[in-house]
């Protein structure tokens, strides 16, 4: 089973939908071939010669398995526009977050690589949704919650780059309290908020405590 996070929206009529420029790298010639052969007739996608791959807005790695070779291919290409997909014979589960550090959106296993899957994940990447087996989505899963868990938590810190505390502080500054009112909930000096807020905007490049309540907001923290 795939799984796709989709965006629900409403269907509309208009032109059609411009082309996906699909770019295809491959560990061998053979490989390569069979997934240009599924995708060169279906009308979703502008499937790219080699020469040109570098404008594809998606790049699709075609490998037995990830390796040094696919990982520093996969390095490579994450310094470029396109998002990148991984179409892969073995994927170990532990090859999952070397995967997701250089950068892939989709993992297909190729035992399901059908036409439709391909352009079904060629779409989905190019709308900005990612997709993952469903087994693979459920070990991501874990695996955050243990970072959550096990590394995170008892140092005081989460997911979203801010702490607990600074969270709290930022929470209390966009309901309106000035720096000695947030002490005083706090149980803490005035010295030592200014010194979480002066943290906060340093770490995160953050302009004043008006800026760093924006990110907050838009990060959905507060």
């Amino acid at each position: 089973m795939t799984t796709t996070v989709e965006a629900v929206g409403t269907t509309t009529y208009g032109p059609p939908r411009r082309r996906v420029p699909v770019g295809v790298h491959a560990s061998d010639p053979i490989l390569r071939a069979g997934v240009v052969h599924q995708l060169r007739q279906r009308p979703e996608v502008d499937l790219l010669p080699e020469e040109d791959a570098e404008r594809a807005s998606v790049a699709l790695v075609v490998v037995d398995q990830v390796d040094e070779e696919t990982t520093r291919l996969l390095r490579r290409l994450r310094h470029g526009d396109a998002r990148v997909g991984l179409v892969v014979g073995r994927f170990e589960r532990t090859a999952l977050q070397s995967a997701i550090e250089c950068g892939v959106a989709a993992v297909l296993r190729r035992a399901t690589a059908t036409g439709e899957r391909l352009v079904e994940m060629v779409t989905a990447m190019s709308r900005g949704e990612g997709v993952l087996p469903g087994d693979l989505l459920g070990h991501l899963i874990d695996h955050v919650g243990r970072l959550q868990r096990e590394v995170l938590d008892p140092r005081g810190l989460t997911l979203s780059t801010l702490t607990a505390r600074e969270v709290d502080v930022l929470r209390l500054i966009a309901e309106g309290f000035d720096t000695a009112e947030i002490a005083a909930k706090m149980s803490y000096s005035e010295r030592t908020v200014k010194n979480i807020l002066h943290e906060i905007t340093t770490r995160l490049h953050l302009r004043n405590r008006a800026h760093a309540v924006g990110y907050a907001l838009r990060q959905g923290l507060i």
